[in-house]
């Protein structure tokens, strides 16, 4: 269902292609019966097809005629009204003189074959394939023959007649057979055709669902927090993005072409079957049972391990995303042989899942071969029987094989897919459960953007974190707990605390990646949840901890904001940075190539080039998450010279290790285990706050905090 679902916006495609498919099923279930027709007919029968000539003798027609009428006028036998009324070749229905009469017409010394006649041909074979036979001696006088073989006896007088007449059988004989063979290669053109046409609309079809749903569901991704990131893992959304949409194209492709293909062929074939040897359709019957059989049980062992196979290549894909991620690390503790043993752990995990479905499915195989050669034994078998007792023939018992062969391999194509269709519906069920998964974090249905000032009206904007309660796990332990402080407008505020304080966390909730448990994040007076997260962010200028550059050039990354390239604000926020003279000695300038993720730059160049980024965008407040650490204290110090100068009017909170970073600070908010300890400028702290002079006493000299604080002695405690 989950596939299938894939297919519904394309209707009209699925639609033309089962027309085309109808074409060309018709044209490969007409190609047999043409074989039949060139054996039976254009071979056995010397191209003659019925059973009433076109020409008959005078003398012929008369018997035929005198024959008609006895049949007529004598006295019927009993069951003659039955027969009449079955309309079967051995009996002439009560009119069979007039047609007969109405049917020829004289030419001189022959009667030829009138538009009466034409028009009612097959009538006309049943009223002339006794008598005929009976005039040139091929049945006895009391008619009882069956009726195809009397039909048969019926073709052969007929082949006498034209004989006796001076015809050429064997140029007759050659027409049939150019004239049924240029309509076999008409039809052969006609399934070409039909073959291209409707591959060409699958293919189209298939790579349409591939590009809708990788836009979908990139799109998704995008909305979602990074509740949602963790909870799927990004080694399993680019799985979901790649490999799955990927199978999932390939398979809707195929499911135009022969899956929906299959069932048309087999049900034609059936059909044909039941047209050409009623007698003998109990053997493809027994066959097609028995193939539902073995694709129901192949696909009751297999479906299962294939749900485990996904989850096995999800976790291929994320040991290797780790381990070349963190490849130094692995070097320098020289981790290669245990990283290579958990690598080739997944990778086994994964050949195992793998042999076993492959191995399942290839049973399959085998058994269609030995049921597709059981099946033509069986028509040679009962068929030659038939075709012995005459009332079958060779081209019947050719065509028969060639619908039996026809509706296997369209089983054979369907269990093809079975090894597909099991993955890809695995597949689609993935992708469907991102699509399907509400992001956390989403705008409200009536934002209150209208409420925010504009950078003219207030350049910096107040930011007041209101008895907030945070939990990545909402059933876990708080990593906030009872957060309030705010920030006011055009001033500095720092958080500094421990390792696992909740620094980070702070800045997140207010670009909202993630939503408080409790309490309200404001700016301006207004709660983040109230706003369009676009707004939000808009008034944001954020500098996330590690810091991250695309693959481009440097004045593409500084102005990744901006919605037009401005290179005099680029310029100007490189300059604040301290990133002008980096970029000056190169020669490119601002067209300098950037690598992946920077890694052609040094630690506290991405740094710098991180900042610039975020200080281009015209944003009335800016968040620096530890976006310091890789710079030298020389390099830190002018930045922060220059924070103050170039953002004058802004808001600015930061999360810094070093108190050289933050003791500048307008308020510093001090987190110990998610609460708040201590609040205040730095020699407000080192008074009332044990966390914040532990920290400082960790990181300044005895000297510099005597400056800061006179009387504080190293120890720890004040002096007398």
């Amino acid at each position: 269902m989950h596939l299938l679902n894939k297919l519904t916006p394309h209707l009209g495609a699925v639609l033309l292609c089962f027309a085309l498919l109808a074409v060309q099923a018709f044209g490969d279930l007409s190609l047999p019966r043409f074989t039949s027709l060139i054996v039976d007919v254009g071979i056995q029968q010397s191209g003659v097809e019925h059973p009433s000539p076109q020409e008959l003798s005078l003398g012929t027609y008369r018997s035929i005629a005198e024959l008609l009428a006895q049949e007529e006028g004598g006295e019927e036998p009993a069951d003659q009204p039955a027969a009449q009324e079955q309309g079967g070749i051995g009996s002439a229905p009560l009119d069979s003189g007039a047609l007969f009469a109405a049917s020829y017409e004289r030419a001189g010394e022959t009667y030829v074959l009138t538009d009466t006649g034409r028009d009612r041909r097959d009538q006309l074979d049943q009223v002339v394939a006794a008598p005929l036979a009976q005039v040139h001696g091929l049945q006895d006088q009391d008619g009882s023959a069956d009726a195809a073989l009397l039909a048969q006896q019926g073709i052969a007088a007929a082949q006498r007649e034209y004989q006796a007449l001076g015809h050429d059988l064997a140029s007759l004989q050659m027409d049939y057979l150019l004239r049924t063979g240029a309509q076999m290669l008409a039809m052969a053109a006609l399934i070409m055709a039909a073959m291209i046409a409707v591959s060409f609309v699958a293919s189209r079809t298939g790579a349409r669902i591939g590009r809708d749903l990788r836009q979908r569901l990139f799109s998704q991704v995008m909305k979602f927090s990074h509740a949602e990131i963790d909870s799927f893992s990004a080694a399993s959304l680019i799985t979901r993005g790649t490999n799955d949409i990927q199978l999932i194209q390939n398979v809707c492709t195929m499911l135009l072409r022969m899956v929906l293909y299959a069932p048309i062929l087999a049900i034609g074939g059936v059909v044909m079957v039941a047209l050409t040897a009623p007698s003998m359709a109990w053997i493809i019957a027994v066959a097609v049972a028995v193939l539902l059989v073995v694709v129901g049980l192949l696909m009751a062992v297999t479906m299962p391990r294939f749900r485990i196979m996904q989850q096995l290549i999800d976790k291929v894909n994320q040991v290797a995303r780790e381990i070349l991620t963190g490849l130094p690390v692995v070097r320098a503790f020289g981790r290669e042989s245990f990283e290579q043993d958990r690598f080739n752990k997944a990778s086994t995990d994964l050949y195992r899942a793998q042999l076993f479905t492959n191995r399942a499915m290839s049973f399959m195989s085998p058994v269609m071969m030995l049921i597709m050669n059981g099946v033509a034994v069986a028509v040679v078998w009962f068929g030659g029987i038939s075709v012995s007792v005459g009332t079958l023939q060779t081209g019947q018992i050719i065509a028969m094989i060639t619908y039996a062969m026809v509706i296997i391999m369209g089983f054979l194509m369907l269990s093809m897919m079975a090894v597909m269709l099991p993955r890809a519906s695995v597949a689609a069920q993935r992708v469907d459960q991102v699509l399907a998964t509400p992001s956390s974090v989403s705008d409200p249905a009536d934002p209150q953007d209208h409420a925010l000032p504009t950078a003219q009206q207030s350049p910096g904007a107040r930011i007041e974190f209101r008895d907030v309660c945070f939990a990545y796990d909402h059933k876990g332990e708080n990593a906030l707990d009872h957060v309030s402080f705010t920030v006011e407008p055009g001033t500095t505020c720092a958080i500094v605390g421990g390792t696992g304080s909740g620094k980070s966390t702070v800045l997140m909730l207010v670009e909202r990646f993630r939503d408080v448990t409790s309490g309200a994040v404001l700016v301006d007076g207004i709660d983040v949840r109230s706003l369009s997260q676009s707004a939000l962010r808009s008034q944001l200028g954020y500098v996330p901890q590690k810091a991250f550059l695309f693959q481009g050039t440097v004045g593409e990354n500084v102005g990744y904001g901006l919605d037009e390239p401005d290179e005099a604000r680029i310029e100007k926020a490189l300059e604040i940075a301290q990133a002008v003279d980096f970029v000056a000695q190169r020669p490119e300038g601002l067209q300098a190539p950037v690598a992946q993720a920077g890694s052609n730059v040094s630690g506290g160049q991405r740094q710098r080039l991180a900042i610039a980024r975020a200080l281009a965008v015209p944003a009335r407040a800016f968040l620096f998450d530890d976006s310091f650490s890789a710079l030298d204290y020389k390099t830190d110090a002018r930045l922060r010279q220059q924070l103050r100068e170039g953002l004058a009017g802004r808001t600015v909170i930061m999360v810094a290790q070093r108190i050289a970073t933050v003791m500048g600070a307008d308020q510093i908010v001090v987190l110990e285990d998610g609460r708040v300890v201590g609040q205040g400028t730095h020699r407000q702290l080192l008074k009332s706050c044990p966390e914040y002079l532990q920290i400082a006493r960790s990181q300044l000299s005895p000297q510099e905090l005597e400056l800061d604080l006179p009387g504080c002695s190293p120890e720890g405690g004040e002096g007398a």
